[in-house]
C-alpha cells in the first residue's frame, strides 16, 4: 500500500532562516566580511536647484586616515548616463536637495564623516519649485503609468451620467509624500577587481540582485557577467530596494577609485529620505453617481501627482478604480507635475494603496448619501466580470470576504448614525473598505535543480528574501514538486552567480519563482526519471501561462476597523482591525499572516501618522528621521486579526497562489478613516488624520 507524503505547501513551517537571524549569524549586505575596507560618507547638495560653482576639498583630504575625496570634478566617468538618477557625480547640476555631490573615503566611519564636514561646496542657487497643486498650468500626461498601464481610460459618458444621477458624490482627497523606512538601511559593499573576470563585486541590500546587475553593468561599460551582486538576507524593502539607487552607483564609483580595496557605504536614516525613493503625494478628484438603490452609474477618478524633474515615475493611482466596481460610465486620468524633488519610486502597493484609499472613502460617502450600509453598497456593485477588460475573473471572492468580515467583526452592531456611540469622552465607530491588488508573475527567471544523492536536493535561483519568508516558502514549493521533505532540500538564493530571477516586487516574487522551480523539477523528471544519479541536474525558465491573457487575476480583501476618538484631545485609537483576504492558495500560513498583518499595520500608519514635510522654500525634507517622521508603534497596534479564504486559483500558476505582500495595506487606511467618520461625523479627506484636524472639525460640528 502506497502512503502519500504529507504536502509541505499549506503548512505553517517555521522560518528556515529564523535561527540565523535571531542568533545574528544571518549576514546582511553591510556585514559581509571583507579585508581591509574603506568607509564612504556621501556629500549631499544643500540647495534644491542650481549648479556647483566651487569645490574645496583640501582640508578634508589632509585629515589622517582619508584616502580619497570624490566630486564631479574627479570621479570616474560613467559609460551610460541616460538614467539621470544613476548619473552620479557626472556633472555640477543640482536637481534636488540631498542629491549626491561627492564622497569621502577613509579608514573608519568617524573619520569619513568628519572629513566630509570639512568639504566646502559653493553653489549658484536657483529658486526651487516643489509644490504640488491641481491648478498648475504645467501638468502633463505621461505616456504610461507604472509599470505599463494606459495613462487615461474613458468608457461611456461620465459627465452626462453624473448629471442624470439622483445621488452623487463629488470630493477631493489628498495623500502626502511618504517614505519607506525598512529596518535595515540601504547599504552596499563594493570591490573593484581589475584583474578578475568579475570586475565589480557588490554586496547590496536589494530586492533583486539581477536587477542591480542589469542596471549597473552598462554604467561602467561592463558585460553582465563581469558584475556579481550578492544579497542573501534583506532587512525589509517595501519597494524602496526594488531598483538600484544612486548610492549603489556611488559605492561602485568609490571602489573603482581605489582598485582592490573594498569600500563600505551605509546610508543614514536621514540620507534615505532623499536618496532611496518615496511615495508621491496625490490630489485625487473622485466623482460617483448612482441610482437611489445604490447601483453606480458613473465613476470618475482624476489624479494629480508629482515626479522628479530628472526622472519620471508615474504612479498608477487610478488603475484600481477601472476594475473595482460595476459602472457603465467610467473615466480615469493621471497628470504629473515635474518638480525639483528627489526621484519617487515604489512604495508598498504603489498606485493601488493611495488610489483605493480615495475610492473606498468616496464609496463610504456614497453609502451615506444613499442611506445604504457600506457593505451592502459594495455587494450591489460587485461586477460579474472585469469591467475594464471584459475577461472573466479567475476567482473574485470579494463578496465572500465582505460577508465573512462583517460577521466576524460584529458589523451588525455598528451605529448607522455618525457620532451616535459615546463611551465617556470617547466617540466609538466602525468602518470598512474593500481591497484589491493585481496578480503579477514576471517572465525571465530560471532555476537549477540538482540531485545530490541519497534523496538530497539542491535548488538554485537568484531570488530574494526581503523578510517575507522566501527561504522557507520556496523550499516548501520545491519540496512538494520533488516529492521530498523540506529538510532534504537546500535552497540557494540572493546571488547573480545563480540563475536569473525577477525582482521581489508587486507581490510577484513567489508566483514567478515558484512557477520556475516547478518547471525545473518537471524538466528534471523528464530528463532523469525517478531514480536519478547523484550529480544529475536540470535547468528551466518560467513557463508561459496563457490563462493570464484569458482571465482577470487579482487578489481581493475586506478590511474592518474600530476607532475611538477622544473629544478633548482629538486623539484616535484603533483597538480592533480585521482583514479577510482572497489570495489563492496560501503556501505558509505562518509567514502569510505576518505579511497580511504587516500590510495592515503599514496602512494604519498611513492613516494616522505618516507625512513627509517638504519645505516649499528650500526643498528640504524637514522631518527626515524616525523621531519626526511618525510611524505606527507597538502601542498603536492592538487587536489585529488576518484571515483568508480556503481556496486555490486554477488559472494563476502551478501552485494556485496569488500575491499577498501588498493586499494587506490596500484598503486598510480607508477602513480606519471611514471608522473615524462613523465615530465622530468628521470626514478626513487629507491624510494623515492627525488630532488637530479632528479637533478643528469637532469644534465646527459643536458650533453648528
Amino acid at each position: 500500500m502506497t502512503t502519500l507524503r504529507p504536502r509541505a505547501v499549506g503548512t505553517p513551517l517555521k522560518r528556515l532562516d529564523g535561527p540565523a537571524k535571531v542568533t545574528g549569524t544571518a549576514r546582511y549586505a553591510f556585514e559581509h566580511p571583507v579585508e581591509n575596507p574603506l568607509y564612504v560618507h556621501p556629500l549631499q547638495a544643500t540647495v534644491a536647484r542650481g549648479r556647483i560653482t566651487g569645490v574645496d576639498t583640501e582640508a578634508a583630504a589632509a585629515c589622517p586616515g582619508v584616502t580619497a575625496v570624490l566630486t564631479h570634478r574627479d570621479a570616474p566617468r560613467l559609460q551610460e548616463t541616460g538614467d539621470e538618477e544613476l548619473a552620479v557625480l557626472q556633472s555640477g547640476r543640482i536637481a534636488f536637495r540631498g542629491q549626491l555631490v561627492g564622497a569621502v573615503l577613509a579608514e573608519d566611519v568617524e573619520t569619513a564623516r568628519h572629513a566630509a564636514s570639512l568639504v566646502r561646496i559653493a553653489y549658484e542657487d536657483e529658486r526651487p519649485d516643489v509644490e504640488l497643486r491641481a491648478d498648475r498650468d504645467d501638468l502633463y500626461a505621461p505616456d504610461v503609468v507604472n509599470p505599463a498601464f494606459a495613462t487615461d481610460s474613458d468608457n461611456g459618458d461620465v459627465d452626462a451620467a453624473m448629471d442624470r444621477a439622483p445621488v452623487t458624490v463629488d470630493v477631493t482627497y489628498t495623500t502626502p509624500m511618504e517614505h519607506n523606512n525598512p529596518m535595515e538601511p540601504h547599504t552596499a559593499v563594493a570591490v573593484w577587481q581589475p584583474d578578475s573576470a568579475v570586475r565589480l563585486l557588490l554586496y547590496a541590500s536589494t530586492q533583486g540582485v539581477h536587477t542591480v546587475r542589469t542596471a549597473l553593468a552598462p554604467l561602467f561599460g561592463l558585460e553582465a557577467d563581469q558584475v556579481r551582486v550578492i544579497s542573501p538576507h534583506v532587512g525589509g524593502g517595501f519597494g524602496s530596494k526594488g531598483m538600484p539607487h544612486a548610492h549603489d552607483v556611488l559605492a561602485a564609483l568609490c571602489a573603482r577609485a581605489v582598485p582592490g580595496r573594498p569600500v563600505k557605504l551605509a546610508l543614514t536614516r536621514q540620507q534615505m529620505f532623499t536618496l532611496t525613493g518615496h511615495r508621491t503625494p496625490t490630489i485625487q478628484h473622485l466623482r460617483l453617481g448612482c441610482e437611489t438603490d445604490g447601483r453606480i452609474t458613473a465613476i470618475g477618478h482624476d489624479v494629480v501627482e508629482h515626479t522628479a524633474r530628472i526622472k519620471e515615475f508615474a504612479e498608477q493611482t487610478a488603475t484600481g478604480t477601472r476594475m473595482m466596481y460595476s459602472a457603465a460610465n467610467r473615466r480615469t486620468s493621471h497628470r504629473l507635475a515635474a518638480l525639483d524633488v528627489p526621484v519617487p519610486s515604489w512604495m508598498r502597493a504603489p498606485g493601488e494603496c493611495p488610489g483605493l484609499f480615495a475610492l473606498e472613502c468616496a464609496m463610504d460617502e456614497l453609502a451615506a448619501a444613499c442611506g445604504l450600509d457600506p457593505v451592502e453598497l459594495r455587494v450591489r456593485n460587485d461586477p460579474p466580470e472585469d469591467p475594464e477588460t471584459g475577461r472573466p475573473w479567475s476567482g473574485r471572492k470579494l463578496v465572500e470576504c465582505l460577508r465573512e468580515g462583517a460577521r466576524r467583526f460584529g458589523w451588525d452592531r455598528r451605529a448607522a448614525a455618525p457620532g451616535a456611540r459615546r463611551e465617556g469622552r470617547e466617540l466609538v465607530g466602525l468602518g470598512m473598505a474593500s481591497a484589491t491588488y493585481p496578480y503579477y508573475a514576471g517572465q525571465g527567471s530560471e532555476a537549477l535543480v540538482r540531485h545530490e544523492g541519497e534523496g538530497r536536493w539542491t535548488v538554485r535561483i537568484g531570488a530574494a528574501d526581503i523578510g517575507t519568508g522566501t527561504w522557507t516558502t520556496l523550499t516548501q514549493i520545491a519540496a512538494d514538486a520533488l516529492d521530498a521533505p523540506p529538510d532534504d532540500v537546500t535552497l540557494h538564493i540572493g546571488d547573480t552567480a545563480l540563475p536569473p530571477a525577477t525582482v521581489a516586487g508587486g507581490s510577484s516574487g513567489l508566483a514567478s519563482w515558484g512557477s520556475t522551480v516547478v518547471a525545473a523539477v518537471r524538466a528534471f523528471r523528464e530528463q532523469h526519471g525517478d531514480d536519478p544519479a547523484p550529480g544529475a541536474e536540470s535547468r528551466a525558465g518560467t513557463p508561459e501561462n496563457p490563462d493570464q491573457q484569458k482571465y482577470a487575476l487579482h487578489s481581493f480583501g475586506a478590511h474592518f476597523a474600530e476607532v475611538r476618538v477622544d473629544t478633548d484631545t482629538g486623539e484616535i485609537r484603533v483597538p480592533r482591525m480585521l482583514g479577510v483576504f482572497s489570495a489563492g492558495r496560501i503556501v505558509n500560513p505562518r509567514t502569510a499572516r505576518s505579511q497580511f498583518l504587516g500590510g495592515m499595520t503599514m496602512g494604519l500608519s498611513m492613516a494616522l501618522h505618516e507625512h513627509t514635510v517638504l519645505d516649499p522654500r528650500t526643498g528640504h525634507v524637514v522631518n527626515n528621521d524616525l523621531a519626526d517622521y511618525h510611524i505606527a508603534a507597538h502601542a498603536d497596534v492592538c487587536d489585529m486579526e488576518a484571515i483568508w479564504l480556503d481556496e486555490e486559483d486554477p488559472h494563476s500558476n502551478p501552485m494556485g497562489t496569488r500575491g499577498i505582500g501588498e493586499i494587506g495595506i490596500v484598503g486598510s487606511p480607508s477602513a480606519v478613516i471611514n471608522a473615524v467618520f462613523n465615530a465622530s461625523g468628521v470626514r478626513v479627506r487629507d491624510l494623515p488624520a492627525t488630532p488637530d484636524k479632528l479637533l478643528q472639525a469637532l469644534d465646527a460640528l459643536r458650533g453648528a
